[in-house]
This record gives C-alpha cells, structure tokens and sequence, in this order.
C-alpha cells in the first residue's frame, strides 16, 4: 500500500471512529449537563439562569458586567442548540468583525471535548456540524442579513453596534418565518440605543432581560479576581460613570466628556478593521504620537485620507516606562514600511524639541512638534469632535493590547477626556485620576496633523503702572484745561 492510500485509510479508519463514538453518547436535553459532561464547564447561578431565559423565550437582552461571562456562555448554548437541532442556520454579528469572530474561537474551544464525529474540520469563521447546522459569523451590515433564513441570531456588544436600529429591522425579518430567537448582550454604552430601548420603552416589554453586576460575578460565585477588582477600584476612583457602566451594568455618562458615547458609537465602522504593523499599506497616512514614560502610555496613531474622509488605519499604545529610543523605532519602521505620510505630529510637552530632532536624524521624514498649550490643545480637540459630528471621521470597535495584563477598548479611551469652561472663555482638559488619555492626544494630533499648523496668537498684558500713567496724563490734560494745575 502507497503513503498516500495508507493515509486515506487512516482517515476513514478515524472518522468512523468518530461517528462510532458520536452515536454511542447521546447529547443532553439539558444545557446545564451538557456544559458540565461534555464541556468541563461549570455554570454560574446567574449563567444558569440566563440559559434558562434563552431557552424559553425568543427575544433575550443579557445586561451583564465585564468579564462576567455572557459571551463564553452564549457561546456553548450557541453548540448545543445547533447539536440539538439538525439543519439550524446560526448567526452572530458584533461591532466589528474581529469581535464577531470571538465566539466562534470559543466553540471551536469546546469541539475537541465532543466526539469527533459531531463536527466538521473547525474554521475561523464559521462552524459546521455533522447534522448540517450552522454557526457563522457575519459582518455588521443589514444587507448581509437579510435574505438569509435564521434561526437563532447572536449580537455581541450590541450597545457600541453602529446602525442598531436597522441591523434589528433586518434580524427580526430573517427569524420572522422560522419563529427563530434573538438573543443579544453587551455591558451598557450610549443611551440613544436599541439596547437601551430593550431595557427601558414599553413596546419591548416582551424581551425576557437579565442584569447582572460585578457582585454577582465574583469568585468563588464567577469568574472575576478580587485581586483584579480591587485593580479596576483604584483605576475608576475618579472615575465613578466609568465604574458603573462596566461594572455595575448601568448606562451612566459624565456630562463634562468631551466626546460622547452616542457620537463615538455613530463615528464607529464595522466594515473597518486595524491594519497589523507586519503589512503592507499604500495611502496618504498621517501619524499622531503621544509621548508618555513612567505615568503615561506613549500611544501612535495613524490616520488615512480617503476622499474628504480621514480612516482609523492603525493604533500602537506602549506599557509604561517604555523608552523613547524603542518608540520612535517603532515608528521608523512603520514609516519605512508604508513609505507614505505625509505628516507625523509629535507631542513635545515636557521633553523638547529635541525627540524631533531624534526622529528626524533618525531617518523619519515629515516629523513635527507640538507644543500642548491651552490654546493648541482646544484647537485639536475641537477638530477631532468637529470631524465626528460631520462624519469624516470614522474608526473600528477596537481593542488593543498594551501588555498580557493590560487591554484597552479605543471606544473608551476617546470617552475618557474631560473638559471645563475656564473664566476666559477657553476649555481646560484633564482626564480622571488613574486613568490615561494618551490615546486621545494621539488620536488629535494624526487628525491635527492633516491641516496647517497655525502659529499661537502673542498675548501681552499691560502693565498696570502704564494703566495708571495714562490715568495721570488724563488728569493733567484736564486741569490745564479749566485753569487750575495744583
């Protein structure tokens, strides 16, 4: 027998193997048991419960803190509902479709603990059964929706989806002939959402909903460290709306943010992604970088100009203390590599003129610097919103990594500044204490830098020795008038 017929049999010999086994174990009615036999996985009070609700009813909004869960639960119910029930056509959709592809990893997770022959060859986009049934992820976008015949749909982070409401319209038509389910869960964001709606307006009193807080998610009862809440206290201490839309799972927002969660939301497009630093890009690229060392993050971002419209195209933030010889590295090689930007704008604040000085000698072409006065800083801040409220800005629902312990959302980070009307008429900046605003500033200088740079207007203030000088030269002009100088 030749290698190639050799490894054939061997194949077949596995897969009837596989079926063999698949036929001698009957899946679990019950999801509980499923998760625990089949899955090693044991379920939290309120993962039971949220099942449950699943289970029995067709429309199902899940409020849940971070980390509590929902997504890794959803998922297993996702794999036993399309073992449970052969040819059913499965659909998950977030704000991005890297975040869309999140549950797919996590069922192709739990498929090695099946018997093999239950499922077929696991692919990163979608997932297949021997039953037929299937589980696949789909862009952000209702046109890829509609037409399709569903019978369970699954919207993850729905509350930062841009276009909710017609991503809805167009879910509710696919499970309209098959009486399918919706389930969709997310921790809280803007309240002009049709996640908030679910919660909170009467027309949807038929969702079957579940709230649950941190409290509720911490070890031994879930999955959150207390080592790790602690952590996320002291970081939200100043920042208390923070606290409560992630961890409490209430929809909370400080009137003094500069940029909004609604407008943040809106400026988000799912058709985007980041581009990877290892690629190959060709466009007009403008770069913003943001020093930072012991305190502060250095964060680069860059900025494409498409049309009238300025494009996310990619986000590298550094953990703390990192030098500046390995950023500005960074940045010639990325420069280097997509060869094009026209401008890279560099905060200057606190350590000179002379890091531009570096990255020029250093080979980094159209570098400039930026002094972060008062005046400078309200002027990039007012053309970063300006740009969003027109629309010609526009970002993924990213996620980046600063460390294996540190993850920032780029949605969170834009809604982290602060502002307050100074005596003068101008707008001071701050961020709360404990957090960081270095993805921000440099989200502001790559939109700052694809506009001139006008030179800072020069205050003088009179002195009020010269007030007073002119005051008497009045006086005397006055009294030589009517006769009398004494």
């Amino acid at each position: 027998m030749k290698q190639w017929q050799k490894k054939k049999v061997d194949e077949l010999k596995e897969k009837v193997e596989g079926w063999t086994q698949a036929k001698a174990r009957r899946i679990p009615e019950n999801f509980e048991e499923f998760c625990e036999k089949w899955l090693g996985l044991k379920l939290t009070d309120y993962q039971r419960a949220g099942a449950e609700l699943i289970d029995k009813n067709d429309s199902v909004a899940l409020r849940w803190s971070r980390q509590s869960g929902k997504t890794h639960m959803v998922s297993a119910w996702l794999l036993h509902y399309a073992l449970r029930h052969p040819g059913s056509q499965i659909a998950i959709v977030g704000p991005s479709w890297r975040q869309t592809k999140i549950p797919i990893r996590k069922i192709n997770g739990f498929l090695p603990k099946l018997p093999k022959g239950l499922y077929k060859k696991p692919q990163a986009t979608m997932v297949s059964t021997s039953n037929n049934s299937l589980i696949q992820a789909f862009p952000c976008n209702p046109e890829t929706i509609r037409g399709f015949t569903l019978n369970v749909v699954y919207a993850d982070e729905f509350n930062f989806i841009p276009l909710d409401q017609e991503l809805y319209d167009a879910i509710v038509f696919t499970l309209s002939t098959t009486n399918g389910k919706f389930v969709c869960s997310s921790t809280p964001g803007a309240t002009d959402s049709m996640f908030w709606k679910f919660f909170n307006r009467p027309q949807y009193r038929h969702f079957a909903k579940s709230h649950v807080t941190w409290q509720q998610a911490l070890e031994p009862n879930g999955p959150l460290k207390k080592r790790k809440v602690e952590q996320l206290k002291e970081e939200y201490c100043d920042d208390r709306f923070r606290w409560q839309r992630e961890m409490e799972a209430e929809w909370a927002e400080d009137e003094a943010v500069w940029l909004p969660l609604s407008l943040i939301t809106k400026c988000q497009d799912a058709s985007l992604e980041l581009w990877d630093s290892e690629t190959v890009h060709q466009g007009s690229f403008f770069g913003g970088l943001d020093f930072g060392k012991e305190q502060d993050y250095s964060a680069f971002a860059v900025a494409e100009k498409v049309g009238s419209k300025s494009l996310l195209r990619h986000l590298k933030v550094w953990p703390l203390e990192t030098k500046y010889a390995a950023v500005i590295g960074y940045v010639k090689t990325l420069a280097d590599r997509w060869q094009t930007f026209e401008k890279i704008r560099c905060d200057i604040t606190g350590v000179g003129n002379y890091i531009v000085e570096d990255m020029i000698n250093g080979g980094i072409e159209n570098v400039e610097g930026v002094n972060f006065s008062h005046p400078r800083k309200q002027e990039m801040a007012s053309l970063l919103k300006q740009r969003m409220l027109n629309g010609a800005f526009a970002y993924p629902y990213a996620e980046v990594n600063v460390s294996p312990s540190k993850i920032l959302n780029f949605s969170t980070e834009l809604n982290t500044e602060r502002f307050e009307l100074k005596k003068d008429g101008t707008y001071r900046f701050f961020h709360p204490q404990n957090q960081h605003d270095d993805v921000f500033w440099a989200t502001a200088l790559a939109l700052y830098a694809t506009v001139e740079m006008a030179p800072e207007p020069f205050l003088a203030v009179i002195p009020r020795r010269a007030n007073k000088l002119q005051r008497i030269r009045r006086e005397l002009a006055k009294r030589k008038v009517m006769g009398n100088t004494r």
